[in-house]
């Protein structure tokens, strides 16, 4: 298997940054460029009482997606300048759906993406993207767990 295009996650958070100097020695070393990615949340709102209608972006999206490349290019800088990687933001109800399409539609040999380690009812409440991300991706992933998980 010859890895020539990484996917590397981000949700903005301290801890999607785990795998960040990893994945920029992997990239070295192979020679492989690196795509930093973040999907902010657009839910498509329904009107009230126009179940039908088309839905409604969310609001302040444009908002978030320009807060999101920003944070994203931030990150990006943490990485050496000789790794060739780029940001991308997109939007999409699904976070781990988008992810598996984007890698899927773009090539990507692999997907790294750190997880957060919720359990119990916060885990049950709010999904693992990870975990669907795993499930459900195309291509290999590379998952960093939290430390002392």
């Amino acid at each position: 298997m010859k890895i020539q295009h990484i996917l590397l996650t981000s949700d903005l958070s301290p801890e999607s940054m785990r795998p960040f100097q990893p994945i920029e020695e992997l990239a070295r070393e192979l020679g492989a460029r690196v795509t930093l990615l973040h999907v902010v949340p657009d839910l498509q709102l329904t009107a009230h009482g126009s179940p039908f209608a088309p839905g409604i972006p969310t609001p302040d999206l444009e908002r978030e997606v320009k807060h999101a490349r920003l944070v994203l290019d931030d990150q990006r800088a943490v990485m050496g300048e000789e790794i060739d990687a780029t940001c991308e933001v997109i939007t999409a109800p699904n976070a781990a759906s988008a992810l598996c399409t984007y890698a899927a539609e773009n090539g990507v040999d692999l997907i790294a993406i750190s997880t957060h380690g919720h359990s119990g009812l916060r885990r049950f409440a709010l999904g693992s993207v990870a975990e669907q991300v795993l499930r459900h991706a195309t291509v290999p992933v590379l998952s960093f767990q939290r430390e002392g998980a």
